[in-house]
């Protein structure tokens, strides 16, 4: 009677820890941006976007500490509306990409800081310099998808770093430093939901 107690209390933990488990999702490229802005000169604002990337996301809805996010993006992929620049942002005087064609981002802790919001830590990697950075990401819809009919989760995502820590200072202060970072993306459960 005490091992039948036992084994199904085991059972019980072992079912309880089996939906605790954190659940992949993929990433809706279509419905998705990765851009970024900086000040030129104080006169405008240049933005930009990197349209080759992809990433393994597990989210744990239940306990969000638990999820977590590696992310790859292809810096050749850079696109800021003029060609001229581009080349130059790609040359060894910016992202030196023949040396460094990728950058990473790979998260270390998720906090949930308010109802649908989330405080994602991690190491990114840029021209093969490592930085902590911190993404402020809202929730922006969570539920069945209306069209997909997954689960789906929908993101905006936040983060400022800057460029001289990553080997890129130059024409700083004039062209700014600071680079802010925008994530948008719709995301669907890797597996169809009954």
């Amino acid at each position: 009677m005490i091992r039948l107690a036992t084994s199904a209390f085991a059972l019980t933990v072992l079912a309880g820890a089996a939906v605790a488990e954190p659940v992949a999702f993929d990433f809706d490229k279509s419905h998705s941006n990765l851009s970024f802005t900086y000040d030129h000169l104080g006169y405008s604002t240049t933005d930009g976007r990197f349209g080759d990337w992809d990433g393994t996301l597990l989210i744990d809805k239940e306990t969000p500490a638990n999820s977590s996010i590696e992310f790859t993006i292809q810096i050749g992929s850079l696109d800021t509306f003029w060609a001229d620049r581009d080349k130059h942002f790609l040359s060894a005087d910016f992202f030196d990409v023949e040396k460094f064609p990728e950058a990473t981002f790979k998260s270390t802790s998720v906090e949930q800081t308010g109802e649908k919001q989330l405080e994602v830590t991690g190491d990114l990697t840029i021209k093969g310099i490592t930085k902590p950075a911190t993404l402020t990401v809202d929730v922006k819809a969570m539920g069945e998808h209306p069209m997909a009919k997954k689960e789906s989760v929908g993101f905006a995502v936040n983060t400022v770093i800057k460029r001289s820590d990553f080997g890129m200072d130059m024409f700083v202060p004039y062209v700014g430093d600071e680079v802010t970072i925008t994530f948008h993306t719709e995301t669907l459960t890797t597996a169809a939901t009954n």
